[in-house]
């Protein structure tokens, strides 16, 4: 076939030269007369090319050709070039050819994205479907005409990928993303970018692996306190995988930014307040002088990447809460690794969620700030005056409205500690009158000589433990009961302090009988035998652990306040409207409330501001409220 229409062009070439100037003149003037070229044409198509039978044969022979090659059998490029140019210039390309050739694609490639979507697993294929794609595109550089491009480019993607878009997701997504395969994944996006829905698709399958994921890893149904521990830098860690996929396999597309930050904020949620809790928590972990091991610049990203977390959850007074009660700690202790990142993190609070969230947190740090101001006014001051028992004093002075609430404990401290209290109460209130002083000697911490027949050394010390050591002056041995009346420690509190200085690290003194736990009939005894490598030591006090009552009583105070703004929320809305019904009441304060909160406690309050005569119900309509001027 090829060879006859090769003769045929030349042939034709040939005889159009000689007949130039028929062609040139006549033709031309004459429009019901073809051009001698397209006479020659018209000839081969209606004589030959024409013939069903020729025509068959070669359209069947081409068709046989391009699935050789796509079984992977090399052919004879040329070949077909010429004479899918020729049904081209005979302009039957598409009817005879073309139809026929999208038909056998079609077939070929449904029967084949069928079974090779059983057989290979979803890398596999996606590569598979990528490289059929290439050689598609490859024939139509070589042979096909380029009008055929779309229709077959479409009918590829139709069959093995559009096909089968929600098996791929489901056969493979989830593992690419746990197994985090970069390469892959883009792939997917890229393939799943030429189908139509196919990106949104996978934005959706993307957003249920990680509330699924999530999940798991906020969700703690055992009650696990290792898992609770490394939520949070798992979370982080989540994050920053999920983001680096973002950016580089889904070419950050804000479809996909979006359901990343909804699923986040789903999961998040589904348990209430813990996450804010750990969240606080690790941020005090990070803020710590102990934690030696990040840069100012590491910490300060780092704190970055908490706040993003922190804008997921509901309940952001739950986290300050926990902040504040840290950072008291921190900020007391003076155990804070850089005023600089703590500020840092207030700043960032405040940006988030105003002035008014951050005020007491801010608060804190002018207390200490005036302290320090204010020892230095009182210690000029003390060098006209003996001090009591030759011991030094620092004071803090806090705004109670500022810090978090301590229960104040009455202890019998000895006479020249009170003395030296009285002086600075008097020089405070002559400064400060209307004032009043509470003193708090649960967070009080001292520094103590002691004399070991092994050396002398310098004890740090709470206050507590300051009470129990200084009665070893008067005597070697007491017993508990002995030690309880001296001081007037409550009972739990003085358990924990000797635990904390006769079964530590650093034994200061010793009890009998030897055991962990302190009982109401243990003897301490001074333990001359003392020794340690440092000069001075810091005996750790075992109260610094959060105990669970505290972390209840945190807790509990959020929830106090949180009542406190649904009535003033209430009073606000029903003040402005004078009448309203439950529903519309109900949805205008899920719009204004900043936590997440029941139905069921909102009708509590409602019912306990109609009690308090802030509303009252319809006489006729009990769904129905109005506002008690």
């Amino acid at each position: 076939m090829d060879n006859i229409w090769q003769s045929h062009c030349r042939q034709m070439i040939m005889i159009r030269s000689i007949f130039l100037f028929l062609d040139r003149t006549y033709v031309l003037q004459t429009s019901s007369v073809m051009s001698i070229w397209d006479m020659g044409l018209d000839l081969f198509r209606s004589n030959i090319v024409g013939h069903h039978i020729v025509q068959n044969r070669t359209v069947e022979g081409l068709l046989q050709l391009i699935s050789r090659e796509r079984s992977g059998e090399a052919v004879d490029r040329q070949l077909m070039k010429s004479l899918l140019r020729m049904l081209s210039d005979l302009q039957i390309y598409h009817d005879s050819f073309e139809k026929k050739f999208l038909e056998a694609t079609d077939r070929l490639y449904a029967a084949e994205g069928q079974r090779l979507m059983q057989e290979r697993d979803v890398p596999e294929y996606l590569a598979y479907v990528d490289k059929r794609l290439g050689e598609e595109n490859e024939r139509l550089l070589h042979y096909l005409d380029p009008s055929t491009k779309k229709n077959l480019v479409c009918c590829v993607e139709k069959q093995l990928l559009d096909q089968h878009l929600n098996t791929i997701l489901q056969k493979g997504l989830n593992q690419l993303l746990s197994e985090n395969r970069i390469q892959d994944l883009t792939l997917m996006y890229q393939l799943f970018s030429r189908v139509k829905d196919g990106l949104k698709e996978l934005s959706i399958a993307f957003a249920a692996y990680i509330k699924t994921t999530g999940r798991l890893i906020v969700v703690n149904t055992d009650n696990d306190l290792e898992k609770d521990r490394d939520m949070v830098q798992k979370l982080l860690d989540f994050k920053e995988k999920l983001d680096n996929v973002i950016d580089i396999c889904f070419a950050k597309n804000e479809k996909f930014i979006n359901g990343l930050k909804e699923s986040f904020e789903h999961f998040i949620n589904q348990r209430q307040n813990k996450p804010a809790e750990l969240i606080a928590k690790y941020v005090d972990s990070k803020l710590r002088s102990g934690n030696k091991e990040a840069t100012e610049e590491e910490l300060e990203r780092l704190l970055d990447k908490i706040m993003v977390l922190f804008r997921f959850i509901h309940g952001k007074d739950v986290f300050e809460a926990f902040y504040k009660k840290d950072l008291a700690k921190r900020l007391l202790v003076g155990k804070s690794a850089s005023v600089d990142a703590e500020k840092s993190m207030l700043s960032k609070l405040k940006q988030e969620c105003g002035a008014a969230f951050t005020s007491k947190l801010e608060g804190m740090f002018k207390d200490m700030e005036l302290s320090k101001d204010f020892m230095l006014t009182f210690k000029q001051q003390m060098q006209h005056i003996d001090t009591p028992g030759g011991i030094d004093l620092t004071v803090n002075i806090l705004t109670m409205g500022y810090w978090p609430t301590y229960m104040p404990m009455e202890v019998h401290l000895p006479a020249e500690m009170v003395k030296y209290q009285e002086i600075f109460k008097k020089f405070y209130l002559g400064k400060h009158s209307g004032k009043k002083l509470q003193w708090q000697s649960t967070l009080g911490h001292c520094v103590l000589k002691a004399c070991f027949p092994g050396g002398k050394k310098e004890l740090q010390v709470s206050l507590f433990q300051t009470l129990c050591l200084l009665l070893f002056n008067e005597g070697d041995v007491f017993t508990f009961k002995e030690i309880k009346l001296a001081t007037a420690i409550e009972d739990g509190e003085l358990r924990r302090t000797l635990q904390s200085l006769a079964c530590g690290k650093a034994r200061v003194i010793s009890k009998e009988p030897k055991s962990k736990d302190v009982e109401d009939d243990d003897k301490f005894i001074f333990n001359d035998g003392f020794k340690h490598k440092l000069c001075r030591i810091k005996i750790n006090q075992i109260q610094m652990k959060e105990t669970p009552e505290e972390n209840t009583s945190t807790t509990e105070r959020v929830f106090q306040d949180r009542q406190y703004q649904v009535d003033a929320a209430i009073v606000r809305i029903m003040k402005t409207r004078k009448a309203l019904s439950h529903n519309l009441l109900i949805s205008e304060l899920y719009k204004q409330l900043k936590f997440p909160v029941k139905p069921t406690d909102l009708k509590k309050r409602i019912e306990s501001l109609i009690d308090r005569d802030y509303m009252e119900r319809d006489k006729e309509d009990a769904n129905q409220y109005h506002y008690v001027a």
